[in-house]
């Protein structure tokens, strides 16, 4: 019993992690089983062997107080349960709305900044990453999961997607969200290895008519630049804040303060948190950093991406969107606000030129500018 308890204790705590380390348009629980759970971190080389030991004395130190935590996850797992959020009061003419998430996830961020920026009232439901039974009503095991409670009930899975319905929903009022939803069809296969993958066709599009379109993008080509840069947000962006957020020892410590901050750990429950999770999250940096083939200094590609997107934006408008930002401004500013408070993002906005676009994004954000 022990050793169960202590087993889901340091999964807890490595998944936690998943709220840095998003594996494509939603935050999963498996994404660290992909290097821990699997047995198979590193190579069995003699200083990989070096690095396997240290992590291993990493977990150790953590073990001391591993059933003591997982009793609290246990508690505070049924305290959750017993407090559903409460829905948008009906009658108010707003769509109901609930999110499921991990709140340092960039996916739910950029969710949550569509919505915040548009106004739209919405509760938040925190979910736990390894028991994760707030979404246990859903065959889609990963977040963020947007709910629709209504005359009828809708779900919609993938950060990009959710946006993507919203916005058609809010520009086409010719077409109900059943029929929205339905543009966006889910596509299951299985990789080389036997894992099951979902995607979703079309979900960097707004699915308007041609006469919604020209409303919405009276710009040439500006329709096209929206989903080539919403696409790269999701393919590339998103893939470098773990690295960044990790890539020293230090910065890891600091990383993980803010996660258990974010998630109302308890004093011993964070500190196991804080130092097993930090030590593998160091360690599991590297692995991402060759996987992605970045530079020996992850800085220096997180600096290149962030100058490639605010000269695409240009001087000549604030936001790639003209006036005001479109999504591909939303999902960016989503993504990188996640590093907020961390080293990274004070080296992101000293060594970039992303300052004025990212305070301006701040701005119309706060003033739920694009209310409609």
């Amino acid at each position: 019993m022990a050793g169960a308890l202590l087993r889901l204790t340091l999964g807890r705590t490595l998944q936690s992690v998943l709220r840095f380390r998003p594996p494509d348009s939603g935050c999963s629980r498996f994404g660290v089983h992909r290097y821990i759970g699997s047995g198979r971190l590193f190579s069995n080389t003699s200083s990989s062997r070096k690095i396997n030991r240290a992590l291993a004395c990493a977990f150790l130190l953590g073990g001391g107080v591993g059933i003591y935590q997982a009793v609290q996850v246990t508690l505070q797992q049924h305290r959750a349960e017993t407090e559903p959020p409460q829905p948008v009061p009906s009658g108010s003419g707003e769509l109901q709305l609930i999110l499921y998430q991990y709140q340092t996830c960039p996916f739910c961020s950029k969710v949550r900044a569509f919505l915040d920026y548009h106004g739209m009232s919405y509760n938040i439901v925190e979910v736990n990453p390894v028991l994760r039974k707030e979404i246990k009503f859903s065959d889609y095991r990963k977040v963020p999961i947007l709910v629709i409670d209504g005359e009828e009930k809708l779900q919609i899975n993938d950060s990009s997607v959710i946006i993507s319905v919203l916005k058609t929903y809010m520009v086409s009022k010719k077409k109900n969200l059943r029929q929205i939803i339905s543009f966006f069809p889910e596509m299951r296969s299985k990789n080389e290895k036997g894992k099951e993958i979902v995607e979703y066709n079309n979900r960097h599009w707004v699915m308007l008519d041609e006469a919604e379109a020209e409303l919405l993008y009276p710009v040439k080509d500006s329709r096209k630049e929206e989903i080539k840069w919403r696409q790269w947000a999701d393919d590339w962006l998103v893939h470098l804040i773990s690295p960044n957020v990790y890539r020293s020892p230090q910065e890891a410590l600091a990383s993980f303060d803010y996660i258990v901050r974010e998630g109302k750990f308890g004093t011993v429950e964070g500190f196991f948190a804080k130092y097993v999770g930090a030590a593998a999250m160091y360690f599991i940096s590297k692995r991402l950093k060759n996987k992605h083939n970045l530079q020996d200094d992850v800085r220096q590609d997180l600096y290149q991406a962030v100058d490639k997107w605010v000269k695409a934006v240009g001087k000549h408008r604030p936001f790639m969107g003209g006036s005001q930002p479109n999504l591909a401004d939303l999902a960016v500013y989503g993504v990188l606000r996640v590093m907020e408070g961390l080293q990274s993002f004070e080296d992101m906005m000293t060594h970039t030129k992303v300052k004025t676009w990212y305070h301006q994004m701040e701005n119309v954000i706060r003033r739920q500018e694009g209310r409609i």
